[in-house]
């Protein structure tokens, strides 16, 4: 992790977006671009074609995809490139989170509150699951990246303060606080919890990783899938799972 990277980073997509607003030239979200010059600062290497499709970034040691919504956009491009390529995604996502509300009819923009949420690595699951048939793929790694940031929504929501459904209108990155790695099965293990036990239920990995039952099976699921924990076999109507040895 690179602190003043990451600000240098920061720095240069704060500066692009205020020539944009003048000029209008530029559509990147700035959580996108920040992260990916962050990851790479060579600009002469973003945005290349490789065969039908555009890399967010293309270097000597594979590629690097910046995804920042649904995994599902990203399977075809990845059938491709991974049989070519190693391909790296990097996922962001708010360490903490402020949010801040648009009215889109006048542009007040309110003051920031603090959400009660603290991102966790479990909140890369459901995204993760999207593509686990590719996730046993030997040139696919994950580079989850936690980030201090402030979200910007419009108050264009169903709810009757228009919160509820309401869309976003960008995310402004302000620090980064971690960063996980995924390059090898065994690096999954950083999903099982620490303390529990050898032979464990879903219902016991639920209580310790202090998450919902289905986030918990969406896990064990991926986890079995690539084998980094096995099932050795039931109690009742659940599984019992043991970590693999790498």
């Amino acid at each position: 992790m690179n602190k003043q990277r990451f600000a240098d980073a920061c720095s240069i997509v704060t500066e692009t977006k205020r020539e944009y607003h003048q000029i209008g030239t530029l559509g990147e979200k700035t959580l996108h671009a920040v992260v990916k010059h962050y990851i790479e600062p060579d600009v002469t290497k973003h945005e290349k074609k490789v065969g039908s499709f555009h890399a967010d970034i293309v270097t000597e040691n594979g590629i690097f995809e910046i995804q920042t919504r649904s995994f599902n956009a990203l399977r075809k491009r990845l059938n491709f490139f991974l049989e070519h390529y190693t391909v790296t995604i990097v996922y962001p996502l708010p360490k903490t989170k402020w949010l801040l509300w648009i009215d889109k009819q006048t542009g007040e923009v309110s003051k920031k509150r603090k959400s009660p949420k603290t991102g966790r690595i479990y909140d890369a699951v459901h995204e993760l699951y999207k593509i686990r048939p590719l996730l046993n793929h030997p040139n696919l790694k994950l580079h989850v990246v936690f980030i201090d940031m402030e979200e910007y929504r419009y108050l264009d929501g169903w709810s009757e303060n228009k919160k509820k459904g309401s869309s976003r209108y960008d995310r402004h990155p302000l620090e980064i606080t971690d960063e996980i790695l995924f390059n090898a099965k065994s690096d999954y293990l950083q999903f099982i919890p620490p303390d529990l036990e050898e032979q464990f239920t879903t219902k016991d990995y639920k209580q310790a990783a202090k998450i919902n039952l289905r986030t918990a099976q969406t896990i064990l699921n991926i986890l079995n899938y690539i084998g980094a924990v096995k099932r050795t076999g039931k109690t009742g109507n659940l599984h019992i799972y043991e970590r693999n040895t790498f």
